[in-house]
């Protein structure tokens, strides 16, 4: 008889055990997605003085600047990951054309402010691909336990459900990015 308590006592640790360690992954997931989220926030909040900045100088480009402030406007209101992952695959986009098309502009790329603020945005862009990685990194393992035996059997009884990776959406960022040096 205390042989099967004993058995009976280890089954209901381990089962302890392995649906404690996937809540904890399942709240790293939510942790590193909210960290995405911090990122992204910070490179709205950096969009408007961005406009306000280069507005002058694209007069041409009032759609790309609308654009932009639509989406910023609509990532207010957005309620899920996959609206704002695709918010935010419209902006980096808009944000390239900005970029781009500030190029043709030498006294705006010699305007501080607009140094400043590029500057910012490339290090906001920088941790927002270090979030995504860790946030795939931390998806991968949590779906991973959710896959393995014997925990995929807690995940079942408990219903635990599979994230989703952060993925590039569309063909455009998968391009290889053509680099050139010559002299134009």
């Amino acid at each position: 008889m205390w042989i099967a308590l004993i058995v009976i006592a280890l089954i209901i640790l381990w089962v302890i055990f392995a649906y404690n360690g996937l809540v904890r992954k399942r709240m790293k997931v939510q942790n590193s997605w909210g960290q995405i989220d911090v990122q992204l926030q910070r490179r709205f909040d950096l969009i408007p003085n961005l406009v306000n900045c280069v507005k002058g100088y694209m007069e041409h480009e009032k759609d790309t600047l609308a654009k932009v402030t639509e989406l910023r406007t609509s990532w207010a209101n957005a309620s899920s990951i996959s609206e704002k992952v695709e918010l935010d695959n419209q902006l980096s986009g808009a944000l390239k054309t900005i970029m781009a098309v500030s190029e043709a502009y030498p006294d705006l790329k010699a305007n501080q402010n607009f140094s400043e603020l590029q500057e910012e945005l490339r290090n906001t862009e920088n941790k927002i691909s270090y979030s995504r990685q860790f946030y795939n990194d931390s998806v991968t393992m949590y779906n991973t336990a959710l896959l393995v035996f014997p925990t995929n059997l807690i995940a079942s009884m408990f219903n635990f459900t599979a994230e989703k990776l952060f993925v590039a959406e569309s063909e455009e960022a998968r391009k290889n990015v053509k680099v050139d040096f010559g002299n134009n």
